[in-house]
């Protein structure tokens, strides 16, 4: 699969460490970043990791997988990110670390001519004012669509930083619950989703529903539904909203019809979860999905 548009991913790497002492590579920016760059899109991934082993395993895992690194800072002050996951009732909990070297990417290391194609973060890419300034650096920059995957990590988000990036926004990727989060009063999905994509001018918004599957919303008021199968095997959930949110880019950017690009991430994430941990280092994977949608 050949690219198209340029993809920016800018945002979090970290570590996910289990219950069991096992540790996997995760961030949802990275996760996504490591997807879409399996899928031959060759993400420009801007984020900043520790001088420490932690973060020279993620450079030689990114040199491995083709990543480019042209964009990777190194900070000399604070550790790569870490997240401690607690799996409960099936779900996953998160205890993030603070003040984690992503935590301070520093916009003057960043180019200063301006990007094309697509930007995509999440909002916890934003919780320190340094890392804010930064996205705020490269959003004005910018030409082209900039999708944003809400993450209402508590008490890593506040609706004022929040709200004025959503108004930027063209696509919004959030689960049920921060919906009703940032948009309360609607028993209703369909009527909830619509004042949302009003309230902030959006081109698309997809609302993740957990077992009961996605939902997508346009500006012509459009509205579309799509249910998992019902015999998806899960071994863990961390990562599948990363793994839905690449394919939704991968959609975006090969402009394919929304119907299809729904299917499609829906399928991609219903795989992810049937194995541990939110990224896979194995080629063939992906080769499945890339040789059934030719």
């Amino acid at each position: 699969m050949s690219n198209n548009r340029n993809i920016h991913v800018f945002g979090e790497v970290l570590f996910d460490h289990f219950p069991d002492g096992s540790r996997i590579l995760g961030g949802a920016p990275f996760n996504v970043a490591w997807h879409l760059q399996a899928f031959g899109q060759s993400p420009r991934f801007i984020s900043r990791i520790g001088d420490d082993p932690p973060g020279y395993e993620i450079a030689a895992l990114m040199d491995a997988w083709g990543m480019s690194r042209e964009a990777l800072q190194t900070d000399c002050e604070h550790p790569t990110g870490s997240v401690r996951v607690l799996i409960q009732d099936g779900e996953p909990r998160y205890e993030i670390v603070a003040d984690c070297a992503y935590d301070f990417i520093d916009g003057k290391l960043l180019e200063e001519k301006s990007t094309e194609g697509i930007l995509y973060h999440g909002s916890l890419a934003v919780r320190n004012p340094v890392a804010r300034a930064a996205l705020q650096a490269v959003t004005a920059r910018h030409q082209g669509k900039i999708f944003i995957d809400v993450n209402l990590r508590p008490p890593w988000w506040e609706r004022e930083t929040l709200l004025p990036l959503l108004h930027e926004a063209d696509w919004v990727k959030l689960n049920e619950a921060e919906l009703a989060e940032l948009c309360p009063g609607y028993a209703d999905l369909e009527p909830a989703m619509q004042l949302f994509c009003a309230r902030f001018n959006l081109e698309t918004l997809i609302v993740t529903r957990g077992p009961k599957g996605a939902a997508a919303c346009g500006r012509q008021q459009s509205f579309v539904t799509f249910k998992p199968p019902a015999n998806t095997t899960v071994v863990d959930t961390v990562g599948a909203g990363d793994a839905f949110a690449a394919l939704l880019l991968l959609g975006l950017n090969k402009q394919w019809p929304l119907e299809v690009t729904l299917e499609r991430a829906q399928a991609f994430a219903c795989a992810l979860v049937g194995r541990r941990g939110a990224t896979v280092a194995d080629r063939e994977f992906y080769r499945v999905f890339s040789a059934s949608w030719r």
